[in-house]
């Protein structure tokens, strides 16, 4: 009776116990009892079989499955950990590998398939729908037909499969000659692709099947780790704010999950969703035609009856992730992404095929960023890198590189502060797209133009420092933002066709509520904050900002002068005062002070620190390796 008594107190408080291991094989029978002798078949059957403290590891091969855990840890230190065989190459895929193609002419094959195939879900029957999205005057299915890993362009009709033509828009035109059409009745579905001179019985070409691969289909499911997984090729649905987000690893509006060192790939939509559940809103927008700002607002005080909260909400972690060719977000979380950490991830190839469009693409996307912090990541060729809708209040986005982003590098929209950018590189043609209130952007490298513009259509909230609990609502009448110790090194001398913003601050100089800036340099066409009086200004010195990117390595190279009558301070949370409308300092997001006292290498700073994101650095040519960072 005791050792019973000691037990359930272990339970109740949550104190880890010694875990059982379970073992995943490819070569393993569900009939097993999962030892490492005896192992599963499945994931699935292994996540049945875990309860907290337990670990599961998946042994080398290709699982075909949407993991469905049916329960998660019951703390931090008595997790559930889902992890490849250390060493060992490890595939979760939404696909199904289809042979028996049957040729039909010009490089297309055709295949019937019965739709019992396909079971409950059929992605060629489902179209890609939600708040948001634009399918640019055509359909676009969920499925998707791969050969050989890389995904086809949809087609409208057999015609342009037949007769292929580059896709309008993609970042791949010789790519995206490679097109698949289908058509299904209550019978059959068939696919028509072409893949020119590869013949498909002998290649190996995929359909994706399955809405997500790792998603717990109900909430509660909280204290996960994933790792380790080669992640691919889900059908995943259109992830907007205002709706359950399902991407091809969902944390479904739980709390605590790590997500680390897997490689994410080929999703439909997206690859990671940090979201909302479905009760609180289901696309209302679109299904209604209701309002998108009050359609929102009423999604945030269901989710706040629902128990958006710290206690039970978000706090997870992403990282050291690789995330690529997801046509909507690499991560993406609507109010779920609170008090969380992503960092270290290299995003990359974000919206690339541009067969549809909307208002919630980006290589990082989240609302309610609240206390996040966006830390060490690299975006790229990821259409726009960076965009924070709404509530970015408290997040901290520190040390990030940004580049070849065609939109631009961070979006910052309908949010009131406080937020803190520092010791960040956007290096893209466009580094800020400003359409809030309340940001500190300190030591920074600004490669391209700034565009700020006022919103008074919206009113958004603001919140209780450190929580959840509204605070208030406001327009975004534009301002009240700290520019400190940055550079600003444009690489072209006058705006190009099609550049929004300027180069410099002058942009910020009649905003509705002061701004303030001190000890920026600005180099070329960049113009300075009118009313900044120690400032340093070369107006006729290109610096020649360039990136190299070798693949695993990246390299930065510009010049600058004239820094050596230019007074700095260190930028600490005194300095930098308060958000006007939240009424909260910058501080960390535990509440404690910050003192900028490092550099985008975590280089010690002095007292008199080195403007921009680099402190070890000299007049002349400059050539530095960002990434890796060690």
């Amino acid at each position: 009776m005791k050792t019973i008594l000691v037990f359930l107190f272990f339970i109740s408080t949550g104190t880890a116990l010694l875990g059982r291991e379970y073992h995943v094989s490819v070569a393993g029978s569900d009939l097993n009892a999962g030892s490492e002798e005896l192992p599963f078949k499945t994931i699935q059957q292994a996540a049945k079989a875990a309860y907290p403290g337990d670990v599961i590891t998946v042994h080398a091969g290709t699982y075909r499955e949407w993991v469905n855990p049916p329960r998660g840890g019951s703390c931090e230190s008595g997790r559930i950990i889902y992890r490849a065989a250390p060493g060992e190459h490890v595939e979760i895929k939404g696909f199904e590998r289809i042979s028996n193609w049957k040729k039909e002419k010009s490089g297309a094959w055709k295949i019937i398939l019965p739709n019992s195939f396909f079971g409950e879900y059929n992605p060629y029957r489902d179209f890609i729908f939600g708040d948001w999205f634009s399918d640019r005057g055509r359909k676009h299915h969920t499925g998707e037909v791969f050969l050989n890993n890389k995904s086809l362009y949809e087609a409208m009709s057999p015609e342009e499969v037949l007769n292929p033509a580059p896709a309008p828009g993609s970042k791949d035109p010789e790519g995206s000659k490679y097109k698949w059409y289908c058509e299904s009745d209550g019978e059959n579905t068939t696919i028509l692709a072409n893949f020119h001179d590869y013949d498909p019985n002998e290649e190996l070409v995929e359909l994706s099947v399955r809405k997500t691969c790792f998603y717990p289909d109900k909430p509660g499911i909280n204290y996960l780790t994933i790792r380790g997984f080669h992640i691919s090729q889900a059908a995943t649905q259109w992830a907007p704010p205002t709706a359950e987000q399902v991407g091809m690893v969902a944390t479904h509006w739980n709390k605590g999950w790590v997500i680390e060192d897997n490689v994410i790939s080929n999703s439909k939509c997206s690859g990671i969703t940090l979201g909302k559940e479905r009760s609180t809103g289901q696309n209302a927008m679109s299904l209604t035609g209701a309002d998108g700002t009050l359609d929102y607002i009423k999604v945030i005080f269901r989710t706040l009856r629902h128990g958006w909260n710290r206690e039970n909400i978000g706090a997870h972690v992403v990282r050291n992730n690789v995330i690529f060719a997801c046509e909507q977000t690499g991560i993406c979380g609507s109010m779920g992404a609170a008090f969380s950490i992503i960092e270290n991830n290299h995003i990359h190839d974000i919206w690339t095929k541009r067969q549809f469009t909307g208002a919630e693409i980006g290589g990082i996307k989240f609302h309610a960023a609240i206390d996040t912090q966006i830390r060490n990541n690299r975006i790229h060729n990821a259409g726009r890198a960076l965009w924070l809708d709404w509530m970015t209040q408290g997040t901290w986005i520190s040390g990030n590189l940004f580049y070849d982003n065609d939109i631009e590098d961070l979006l910052i929209e309908v949010s009131h502060g406080p937020f803190l950018a520092d010791n960040n590189i956007f290096a893209s043609k466009t580094s800020l797209y400003d359409v809030s209130q309340g940001g500190a952007y300190v030591h920074n490298l600004f490669g391209g133009t700034i565009h700020n513009i006022p919103d008074r259509s919206r009113y958004t909230p603001f919140h209780v420092p450190h929580s959840t609990e509204v605070a208030g609502f406001s327009i975004i009448p534009g301002g009240d933002n700290r520019f400190l110790n940055n550079l600003f090194v444009p690489a072209i001398s006058t705006n190009a066709a099609g550049i929004r913003g300027r180069y410099g601050l002058s942009g910020y100089d009649k905003t509705a509520y002061p701004s303030f800036a001190e000890g920026n340099a600005y180099y070329n066409t960049a113009t300075p904050f009118a009313k900044e009086d120690n400032r340093t200004i070369v107006a006729d010195f290109n610096p020649g900002l360039m990136v190299k990117d070798k693949g695993d390595e990246v390299f930065l190279s510009f010049s600058i002068q004239g820094l050596s009558g230019l007074k700095t301070e260190l930028v600490t949370t005194d300095r930098m005062g308060k958000a006007k409308f939240a009424q909260q300092s910058y501080e960390a997001p535990d509440g404690n002070p910050i003192i900028v006292d490092y550099d985008y290498f975590r280089t010690t700073r002095p007292g008199n620190p080195a403007p921009g994101p680099f402190e070890n650095i000299r007049e002349n040519r400059i050539r530095l390796k960002v990434w890796p960072k060690n």
